[in-house]
């Protein structure tokens, strides 16, 4: 904020003009208070009047002046023109609609297809004609009588004005004390507002060269962290539009992405959420589709295996067992052939 000798100010903010005038005219809270201030204990008159304008008590409703007149009323000049046609209906149901195959009439009610405008009626009227309406010329209304000066009538009551008590008078409020402080008031939701480089002093010069040498660099160098914090999109001019090219259109943005990535990849995530949503889910599925055929390669054997228990368990005959009783067959047979040739007689009886 600058004041001059003048009594002029001017408030600037990051080097911007925000507010300025004098300090005696312009300046709010005002710098000197008001000579004269309203008498706190005046109060109105019972008796005053502040309606400027009342009925007049002397009129009356003309004769003829009917009130239930309606606004507007059917046009008696008119007639149904030649090409209207009174049997076809404004709307019909779509013909291109059908009902659908999973359509319950008990559970979903009767079905009725939507209707469309009738193609007959584009150019000429449907259904039934009716007199089109126009404004009644004999109505008027409601009658109130006119409204007359009000002959009471004192004016809008104000308070008297009595001199201020804490009035005073200050032609050259630039002359300041010692400043010791210097306070913001703030209301905000916002957070990370910081304040510095604060300037008291006469000299404009100085102020300025102070923010050249403080303000505006931070300035610059805030201003660039927020640009690659937020960079601006890229021209998507190079990019097909999706239908003219699907692959071309999805190629394009991937390749935008995986530029973005190489510089600031936090940046990329931010900037393309579209494109990082699209790589997770692919990611994910793929993920998926192998879990789930690990999944079935591993429980295969687990899977024969118990069927041939459920097989055993019913006692029914299997390949195994069949195999397993022919050669106890054939090993009895050889056990009973070598027990003859050592005992003939027994073999023999």
């Amino acid at each position: 904020m600058f004041i001059r000798p003048d009594q002029t100010f001017e408030v600037k903010i990051n080097n911007e003009v925000r507010s300025s005038g004098s300090l005696l005219e312009n300046f709010l809270p005002a710098v000197n208070p008001l000579k004269e201030i309203d008498d706190p204990l005046d109060t109105k008159p019972a008796d005053w009047v502040e309606i400027a304008k009342i009925p007049d008590p002397t009129a009356t409703k003309p004769d003829d002046w009917d009130e239930d007149a309606p606004a507007r009323i059917l046009d008696e000049k008119a007639t149904k023109p030649s090409n209207w046609l009174e049997n076809e209906e404004p709307e019909i149901p779509d013909p291109e609609v059908i009902k659908p195959d999973d359509w319950d009439d008990e559970e979903d009610g009767d079905w009725i297809p939507p209707s469309v405008p009738n193609p007959k009626c584009q150019n000429n009227g449907c259904g039934k004609w009716t007199r089109p309406l126009i404004a009644n010329p004999a109505y008027k209304g409601k009658w109130s009588p006119p409204l007359i000066d009000n002959p009471a009538y004192k004016g809008v009551w104000a308070p008297r004005k009595i001199p201020n008590p804490g009035f005073f008078e200050d032609l050259h409020p630039s002359n300041f004390d010692k400043i010791g402080a210097v306070g913001f008031e703030i209301w905000t939701m916002q957070k990370d507002i910081l304040f510095d480089n604060i300037y008291i002093g006469h000299s404009v010069k100085d102020a300025e060269a102070l923010a050249a040498e403080s303000w505006e660099i931070k300035f610059a160098s805030e201003k660039k962290q927020e640009e690659l914090a937020n960079p601006p999109p890229k021209n998507l001019g190079g990019i097909p539009e999706f239908k003219e090219d699907p692959i071309g259109f999805v190629v394009g943005h991937l390749r935008e992405f995986i530029d973005l990535a190489r510089d600031d990849p936090f940046s990329a995530i931010q900037g393309r959420p579209i494109v990082t949503a699209t790589i997770a889910a692919v990611v994910g599925v793929t993920l998926g589709l192998v879990l789930i055929l690990v999944g079935l390669l591993t429980a295969a054997p687990k899977a024969g295996s118990k069927a041939v228990a459920a097989a055993k368990k019913t006692d029914e005959a299997t390949a195994d067992d069949k195999e397993g009783s022919e050669a106890e067959g054939s090993a009895k047979a050889k056990d009973e052939s070598a027990a003859r040739r050592r005992n003939p007689a027994k073999s023999e009886e």
